[in-house]
């Protein structure tokens, strides 16, 4: 089970980003209001709230987390780590009123995708990092993701773990390859296909099959894509919208084809061989999830101590071997292939672990809709999928 499987597109925190998308005036916090007074020199913790299932676990003991216990190890800094983000609107709507109101959040270091994190460093809620105080984020951080549009130069947030979204199928069951976004229309697939249900999860592939640059995607391209769209769910090409429930429909034939997550795939082919994961020939979109320090949180610096400890390549190596997502430290593949145990070495040569040159030329990270942007787009594209 992936923990993208819990992901859901637009949740219970639907009001929440609204509000944010509105990027309302009184909601932004001022530079000079978002450091609280840092209790780490003298109080020795950290509270780390992230997804569940998104973390290694010991074997036996499934409530020790081997690198993080390393941390606290080496450091003396006791983390209390919560698997409390299910959905990125939900997970908004929990937090947004301490932060609106510049009140402490309880949490030290979050993680969010991307798309979220935008709405978040556009708020101003969210601190900056003292990169001299983070050695291995500096040196290792994977240079596909150091520049995101929403975030120039990776000062407010660093990627816990990247992946791809593209395009998955059962290759025996269909009989033939598929290498373009274009072939999910042909019509031995009709009925056979699902797209993600989220809005930021679907739109950047769809474009990129249509030869958009989604660094600078527009708000034609946009609609196009959704002209499209509708087109294919009247003629009943399209079977339904799914979040990661895609997985089950795959996994049992019903479906042939869809959108999916390059990480929940490497784990749906240790029990099929069959499925393949595809990179298509006009590119698909690479993304992150990020660590990120909310304002007024109180142990800032144990916070950074933390995040470099996940960038040092045998700990990013460690992590990697179990999540099974894109390793944003390129450095830890060498790590890998060290290893004795063949399956943890096998990963080293994995693209959707490491993606060679040859895939990276094909990804791309997708501009952000802007909060101008978002409220209408989001009520079309929910039109749509049936949210």
């Amino acid at each position: 089970m992936s923990r993208r499987s819990l992901l859901r597109a637009l949740g219970a925190g639907a009001a929440g980003a609204a509000l944010a998308g509105c990027g309302v005036p009184a909601a932004f916090v001022e530079p000079g209001e978002r450091a609280g007074r840092d209790s780490s020199a003298t109080d020795h913790t950290l509270h780390f709230a992230n997804w569940p299932l998104y973390i290694d676990t010991d074997d036996d003991d499934e409530s020790k987390r081997p690198t993080l216990d390393a941390f606290s190890r080496r450091t003396g800094i006791s983390v209390t780590y919560t698997e409390e983000i299910n959905d990125n609107d939900e997970f908004f709507g929990k937090i947004s009123p301490a932060l609106m109101n510049r009140q402490q959040t309880g949490r030290d270091l979050i993680v969010i995708s991307d798309w979220m994190a935008a709405r978040f460093v556009r708020l101003g809620w969210v601190q900056e990092m003292d990169r001299a105080k983070q050695p291995n984020v500096a040196k290792y951080l994977d240079p596909q993701l150091r520049t995101p549009a929403f975030d120039e130069g990776r000062m407010h947030s660093v990627p816990w773990q990247s992946g791809i979204t593209g395009i998955a199928y059962n290759r025996k069951k269909l009989g033939r390859e598929i290498r373009s976004t274009g072939e999910l229309w042909a019509d031995d697939l009709r009925g056979r296909v699902t797209l993600l249900s989220g809005l930021d999860e679907s739109f950047a592939l769809l474009m990129q099959g249509d030869g958009v640059d989604i660094t600078r995607w527009t708000a034609d391209d946009f609609h196009t894509m959704c002209e499209q769209v509708e087109k294919r769910v009247r003629s009943k090409h399209i079977r339904r919208f799914t979040g990661n429930d895609y997985i089950k429909d795959l996994a049992t034939g019903d479906v042939l084809a869809c959108q999916a997550y390059s990480g929940d795939v490497i784990q749906l082919q240790a029990d099929n061989p069959d499925i393949e994961f595809v990179v298509p020939e006009e590119g698909a979109e690479l993304w992150a999830e990020s660590l990120m320090i909310p304002n007024l949180a109180r142990h800032k610096r144990n916070a950074e101590r933390l995040i470099d400890h996940y960038y040092d390549p045998e700990v990013a190596a460690e992590l990697a071997a179990w999540v099974n997502y894109v390793c944003p430290v390129p450095a830890a593949r060498d790590v890998l292939a060290s290893s004795k145990d063949e399956e943890t070495a096998a990963l080293a040569e994995d693209p959707l672990v490491f993606p060679d040159d040859a895939m990276r030329e094909r990804l791309a990270i997708a501009r952000d809709i802007t909060s101008e942007e978002r409220m209408d787009f989001a009520k079309k594209w929910n039109g749509l999928v049936g949210l």
